[in-house]
Parts: structure tokens; C-alpha cells; sequence
């Protein structure tokens, strides 16, 4: 099963340090419809993470208005790291 990895983090935290192949999508991106997961199944698993879980919550609840049906909150890049990678 394909797994996408994002921090929802600004690109300046995310340029700091991150999770090996993550991909940097902010909510104000998420919420606009990102390119970046036009073409991304519906059904594929989304593993989201920001610092604390704040950001990636309401990241999920945008993606899952979406239609994505199989999003994850990880809450933060060690506990994403540990988990997933």
C-alpha cells in the first residue's frame, strides 16, 4: 500500500529538519487543494505531522472534507520517525 508522509509545517521548520521522504504541505496549501495531491488516490494512507499534532489535526479534518478517507494524524516528526519510517 502506497503511504504519503507530510509535515504540514511551514517551510522554514521543515528546512530545519524533517522526516526522511516527507513532503512539506501547509494547512493554508491543504485547505486551497494542493497540487501536489491532485492525483493522489482517495483511499491512499497520509500520514500527517507538524510539532505538537495542532496543525496536523485540522490538516486531516480539510483532507478528509476532500475526500481522502484514510488520513492519520502522527502529531510530530519523532513519533512520525519512530512509527513509520
Amino acid at each position: 500500500m502506497q503511504r504519503i508522509i507530510i509535515d504540514v509545517r511551514e517551510p522554514e521548520e521543515f528546512a530545519r529538519g524533517h522526516v526522511d521522504g516527507a513532503i512539506n504541505i501547509p494547512p493554508a496549501e491543504i485547505m486551497q487543494g494542493s497540487d501536489q495531491l491532485k492525483d493522489v488516490a482517495k483511499d491512499t494512507e497520509i500520514i500527517l505531522y507538524c510539532v505538537s499534532g495542532s496543525r496536523s489535526n485540522v490538516s486531516k479534518q480539510i483532507l478528509e472534507s476532500q475526500g481522502f478517507t484514510n488520513v492519520v494524524n502522527g502529531i510530530n516528526k519523532d513519533q512520525v520517525a519512530a512509527k513509520y519510517s
